[in-house]
């Protein structure tokens, strides 16, 4: 019987159930457990802390329904790339691409794997970041740490792309395998906490839930004025967004989903409204055993094993710790798997490095995937994934909003382009994203920019890089031509 191909020589061989896990399993890493704690410090309030997790549902949601009409349009690899590029030009999707191997998907890669190091030494005290297997001094004062953590990061970026290496087969069911175990034990945690839930410490937290300030470690609250209100929640939406962020992986691998014009924005709608409804109510949850000051005082920020601690007794701390490795292990397949696909639609438009547009005998891009693995390993080893992380939300939310809007220019440049399926309330519901999307950007270019001008300045070095490249096809359809 004929082999399942699609024409760039990818197999078909994902199915709906496998894109849900696969976005559902790539949004959830190691935020949900940690993350609300900064929140909690911005907004000081139960009311405000589930606001910022239902503002973020709401955006993602929103982005995944209108991302599905391009996803019809172009059921192949590369995704978000491909969007830029068709809505605006080469430019636009190389920045996108350049963004995305620099620092969006190897730096998130290389933070989800330290995650996972972190918390098995829960398990195994000996693989702990405060295990420091080497050290050398360099210019001067300055000396390199290198942990077990880091080499058990590394050990796990390694295995995971050697495992996607030999197929799509392997990577789905470590990735369907994993989310799902993390979604049970995830429904299971905030089930028990609700039957577990506290009268008092409810009535506490959700009294004068909405008012608005920020909340100190030392129980000390500071008012905040409307203007400074709005800084703060900017600041909660950094780490709910980027706990919601890579909803959009299964559009990277649209090449090898099966009728991928159905099932790819179906992914999409599925996958993120599973993850927004466990996220808001992980959120309730939280707010129903642990008062507000708990939840901004909690040992490194690690809400969930604070909340587990209560729910289970000591044993708490073992249960979540093994929830985020599952989570962890599950989430970092999913990155490993799509990111690769991006590097190879780029470099079949010569904008990437030509090995990285080549598939191996198993039909994947094995090359980018080791070029990927080898960047999040150096990541892992820096020591500063987490700030390049913090920096680039802003440009993130940028890239997602120019998508969104061209979806407008879309329907402008091409009215005739089959659209299997159309964007959700448009043109609302896309308008209301770009206007949320916009006022976070500006808010955090004012508030926080420290997390924002580093991250444009990424951008802005794929400039020179692209018309570099750009220069280098020239040259070498020239060098054609005269062979020819």
């Amino acid at each position: 019987m004929k082999e399942n191909t699609s024409s760039s020589g990818m197999k078909h061989e994902l199915g709906l159930l496998d894109g849900t896990m696969l976005v559902a399993g790539s949004m959830i890493g190691s935020g949900i457990f940690i993350v609300s704690a900064d929140i909690i410090r911005n907004v000081g309030s139960a009311g405000w802390l589930i606001a910022v997790w239902l503002i973020t549902g709401f955006m993602t949601l929103t982005a995944a329904v209108s991302y599905g009409e391009l996803s019809a349009m172009f059921p192949k690899a590369g995704g978000q790339y491909v969007y830029l590029k068709e809505a605006y030009n080469k430019l636009i999707g190389f920045l996108y691409g350049w963004s995305f191997f620099a620092v969006i998907q190897t730096g998130t890669i290389a933070a989800v794997g330290v995650a996972f190091s972190k918390f098995f030494a829960y398990l195994w005290p000996a693989v702990s970041e405060d295990n420091i297997l080497f050290s050398f001094n360099y210019w001067g004062d300055k000396t390199f740490n290198f942990s077990a953590a880091q080499l058990v990061s590394i050990i796990l970026i390694i295995l995971l792309t050697y495992i996607n290496t030999k197929g799509v087969k392997g990577g789905k069911i470590i990735q369907t395998t994993f989310t799902i175990t993390k979604l049970v034990s995830l429904f299971g945690l905030i089930i028990f906490g609700f039957i577990m839930a506290k009268g008092d410490v409810w009535t506490a937290n959700w009294t004068n839930a909405w008012d608005l300030h920020n909340l100190n470690k030392d129980g000390s609250t500071v008012n905040l004025t409307m203007v400074a209100g709005l800084g703060a929640i900017a600041a909660s939406l950094v780490g709910s967004i980027f706990s919601s962020d890579s909803w959009n992986s299964v559009t990277f691998i649209a090449g090898e989903m099966k009728n991928p014009q159905r099932n790819v924005g179906l992914s999409l709608f599925l996958g993120t409204l599973i993850v927004t409804i466990i996220y808001v109510a992980a959120n309730v949850m939280y707010t129903s055993v642990l008062p507000l000051q708990e939840i901004a005082n909690a040992e490194k920020d690690r809400v969930a094993v604070a909340a587990s601690t209560v729910i289970f007794g000591n044993i708490g701390t073992l249960l979540i710790a093994l929830m985020i490795m599952i989570s962890t292990f599950g989430c970092n397949n999913g990155l490993i798997l799509a990111g690769a696909r991006v590097y190879y639609t780029m470099a079949k438009d010569g904008l990437f490095f030509k090995k990285t547009g080549t598939l191996n005998k198993f039909s994947v891009p094995e090359y980018g995937l080791w070029l990927q693995c080898g960047l999040a390993c150096i990541l892992c080893l820096s020591g500063t994934y987490g700030n390049l992380l913090d920096m680039i939300s802003l440009v993130v939310v940028i890239f997602y909003v120019l998508t969104i809007i061209g979806i407008y220019i879309l329907r402008v440049k091409r009215p005739e382009a089959p659209r299997p399926y159309k964007a959700f309330g448009y043109p609302v519901l896309p308008a209301i994203y770009v206007v949320m999307g916009i006022a976070f950007c500006v808010l955090l270019l004012i508030y926080k920019p420290e997390y924002s001008l580093p991250g444009l300045i990424i951008v802005l070095i794929g400039i020179p890089i692209y018309y570099i490249a750009k220069r280098n096809i020239k040259e070498d359809d020239e060098k054609t031509e005269l062979v020819s």
